[in-house]
């Protein structure tokens, strides 16, 4: 609203009057000064009274001990990170399942905050609530003892830094915003897939003084790579999109975003046509685009029977099962990849302003189990012999300490704890 009326107010006998003694630089300074300031006042009004308020509202109603809320806070759907748990407690037949689909990032201000209010006035009276994703809307609330609430998460293991792990980073926000409105609070529980990682999360979640909150349950998506049914679709559903498949490995290229949510972009430096040139003859090349992503990779012209984009056409879960080789970078999916024990690449171009921008738990030249590369050159090289160096051990090794408790059941266990027998 208020950049509406900064473009009526150009138009106007004042504006021009005030422009000829002072610089237009100097009024959109002002500008922005005045929209940085609304919007901490509208982030205050919502966060520290007019949602709690609506919350103790609503939260006079007595517990339904049926009711179970599954909330996306950015996806338009329900999301993989909660397929499986949606079926399971779908399957108990004797369970009241709402779900909310906030849209944070990806809809107006307006929208976001009626969306909010809906789910808010929805959870009041709930006994169990699911997240897989950071919301500081569900951290201002106060809610009720009687609520158990999951945070599932979106991903495996530890590897770039979130949170409060961000505080200090370009990433995240100051120290002092973060601890006034925190992004993770009011959790009962915090799936995770290894007990190497609950110190990441307790970090990141500042659950540092509420040890057994984090447990190593196993992450509930992992559960679908373990479904052999499941492997044969996405096999098939791969020939279907792709027939260009027929006889050829997969490459993946699955990088994460770059800069932040709302203008995330995906990284261009890996050369489509020297890959074809390289490798067309023995595989193809598929990729996989961060959600965030708007814009999305071109294929040059001549390699269209060689690369392909399945952003929107196949799951990260599905294209992981098809994958004989998988390139990321700092992306978590590399943990659910480590299940398949294949090779994986890391393409880490700009390793260095990824530090200082976001930050690893681990030292990542020790930690990632597989060659990182700079240059399509070097990837080009390994994978054409990649037969004979790659290091299975390594990968192996890797899962064991990152993934130990993803083993097929983590959702059944994750069902046992918070409704029990």
């Amino acid at each position: 609203m208020l950049k509406s009326l900064f473009k009526k107010f150009k138009k106007t006998i004042v504006f021009k009057t005030i422009q000829k003694t002072i610089p237009y630089r100097a009024l959109r300074k002002v500008y922005r000064a005045c929209r940085k300031q609304i919007r901490r006042m509208y982030r205050y009004e919502m966060l520290r009274k007019h949602y709690p308020k609506l919350y103790n509202k609503y939260a006079a109603r007595p517990v339904n001990e049926k009711k179970v809320v599954f909330i996306e806070v950015r996806e338009s759907k329900i999301s993989d990170s909660f397929s499986l748990m949606y079926k399971k407690v779908q399957e108990e037949h004797k369970y009241e399942i709402h779900t909310h689909f906030l849209r944070s990032g990806f809809s107006k201000r307006k929208d976001y905050q009626h969306a909010c209010e809906a789910m808010i006035t929805d959870i009041a009276d709930a006994k169990y609530i699911f997240l897989n994703e950071s919301s500081d809307v569900i951290a201002a609330l106060p809610m009720r003892k009687e609520t158990i609430v999951t945070q599932l998460w979106h991903g495996c293991g530890a590897f770039k830094k979130f949170g409060m792990s961000t505080a200090e980073l370009i990433f995240g926000d100051d120290r002092k915003t973060l601890e006034k409105y925190p992004y993770h609070g009011n959790y009962t529980y915090v799936t995770v897939s290894s007990p190497e990682v609950v110190w990441a999360y307790e970090e990141a979640m500042s659950l540092q003084d509420k040890k057994g909150v984090v447990v190593p349950t196993g992450i509930s998506r992992s559960d679908i790579f373990y479904d052999e049914e499941a492997k044969k679709a996405a096999q098939e559903k791969l020939l279907s999109v792709v027939p260009q498949a027929k006889g050829k490995k997969v490459i993946l290229y699955a990088p994460t975003f770059r800069g932040r949510v709302a203008k995330a972009k995906t990284p261009n430096q890996l050369d489509i046509a020297a890959f074809g040139d390289a490798l067309g003859k023995d595989y193809i090349l598929l990729f996989k685009l961060h959600p965030f992503v708007k814009k999305r990779t071109a294929i040059p012209e001549g390699y269209e029977d060689f690369a392909f984009d399945l952003t929107d056409d196949m799951s990260i879960e599905e294209l992981l099962f098809v994958a004989d080789i998988c390139i990321s970078d700092y992306s978590s999916l590399v943990f659910e990849y480590s299940l398949f024990e294949k090779p994986m690449i890391f393409f880490a171009f700009d390793l260095d302003n990824y530090y200082d921008w976001r930050g690893f738990y681990y030292d990542y030249k020790d930690f990632v189990p597989g060659p990182i590369h700079t240059t399509t050159e070097e990837m080009i090289e390994y994978i054409q012999h990649v037969d004979e160096r790659f290091d299975k051990k390594k990968v192996q090794e890797f899962r064991q300490k990152f993934m130990s408790a993803c083993d097929g059941h983590a959702t059944e266990r994750i069902m046992k704890m918070m409704f029990g027998e």
